[in-house]
């Protein structure tokens, strides 16, 4: 087993790698929201990217890419565009994001000069959160300051319109190297790849019970891979696995009883394990909350990377799309956390960063996780 981070360019080193070498491709990428000034996120990656993807995938590899949902649509585009079949569009949903509005009535005081009459105060305590849609990592921390209400006729129309919702999920894109046999199964035989890992990917949870379908519910056409049999005996390896994921927070507005897979957002001990000697880094992120106050956030972490996946989400997904002691590929490595998760799952994976900072987490996340004497940089 090999997992290993490469510092480079990945269509530079895509470019370098064998034809249909690869079993599969699992990766967080840019989402092109230009987020926090950043250059790297300038972009979704572009066609040339998802093309050498494509080449260096086994006929029936599959793809894995996570985008933002206001980007999926240039993602999901992009990667069509460079030959892949979309198979499908997981959803990875959680209750911790942030909403990242403008208050429009409080801008519109403002603008025209009117004050706003105070009518209260207030204190708020907000724990930290990790990385939602737009990635970043919010502190825990306290707020006081003064509740006001509209004063200008404008304002007053227009109060409680905002610019943004809540950010709760992020897109996965599915996508699947075409077959160059006649099916799936001679395609599996040849090349062991183009099916995904159902049971291996089954959700836990109470055993199937048989049922006395009605309606459409006896076609099955109109039921899932657990009741499409009425008298089939019960699976005990858990629920047919689903094309959304939860964490906590959201699982817990469905109910006990769920046939999602559920995974908390990384958090912070787990995002540094293995970064003990690095520095703590401050970082600033201004923006208006809630309630349009413009607010100054400072965050102090050895793992700078704002984007950071729990590993248990990316354990899942590459345990999904790779056969057996596959060979992974991300070419959008971050701080190393698909090298991570497929290194724990048995497979290989090769990560590729262009960003030095980002190079010199990964390797020490990846040492300390898969217990590697891997050298400080490979480039």
């Amino acid at each position: 087993m090999k997992n290993e981070i490469i510092h480079g360019d990945c269509l530079a080193i895509l470019q370098e790698m064998d034809d249909a070498s690869v079993d599969a491709v699992v990766t967080d990428p840019p989402y092109g929201l230009k987020f926090m000034a950043k250059k790297w996120d300038d972009d979704c990656p572009d066609v040339g990217v998802w093309q050498e993807c494509l080449r260096v995938l086994k006929p029936g590899g599959y793809l894995l890419a996570f985008s933002g949902t206001r980007t999926v649509d240039l993602v999901m585009g992009r990667i069509r565009e460079a030959g892949f079949e979309i198979r499908d569009m997981l959803t990875w949903l959680y209750g911790q994001g942030f909403p990242k509005s403008h208050d429009i009535s409080k801008a519109m005081d403002k603008a025209l000069g009117a004050e706003r009459e105070v009518v209260g105060k207030y204190s708020q305590t907000f724990r930290a959160e990790g990385s939602g849609q737009e990635g970043w990592q919010r502190p825990a921390h306290s707020e006081k300051g003064a509740i006001t209400v509209a004063s200008s006729a404008a304002a007053q129309e227009w109060d409680g319109w905002g610019t943004a919702l809540k950010p709760a999920c992020e897109p996965i894109t599915m996508a699947r190297k075409r077959i160059d046999k006649k099916t799936v199964a001679a395609n599996m035989l040849a090349w062991r790849t183009g099916a995904i890992n159902v049971d291996g990917c089954r959700i836990e949870g109470e055993a199937w019970k048989p049922h006395q379908a009605t309606g459409l519910a006896k076609n099955k056409f109109f039921t899932d891979g657990e009741a499409a049999i009425i008298d089939k005996a019960p699976h005990d390896q858990g629920r047919w696995p689903a094309n959304v994921l939860l964490d906590e927070e959201a699982a817990a507005m469905l109910g006990e009883e769920s046939r999602f897979f559920y995974c908390a957002k990384a958090s912070r001990a787990e995002r540094e394990a293995g970064l003990e000697g690095f520095e703590l880094q401050e970082s600033d992120k201004f923006g208006d909350d809630e309630w349009g106050r413009r607010e100054r956030n400072v965050a102090h972490a050895r793992n700078a990377h704002p984007t950071v996946k729990p590993l248990s989400l990316m354990r899942w997904l590459c345990r999904l799309v790779t056969p057996p002691g596959g060979l992974i590929v991300d070419p959008f490595a971050g701080s190393g956390t698909t090298v991570i998760a497929a290194g724990l799952e048995g497979f290989s994976c090769i990560g590729i960063e262009k960003e030095e900072e980002y190079v010199r987490i990964a390797q020490a996340r990846v040492k300390h996780w898969l217990e590697n004497d891997m050298p400080l940089f490979k480039d």
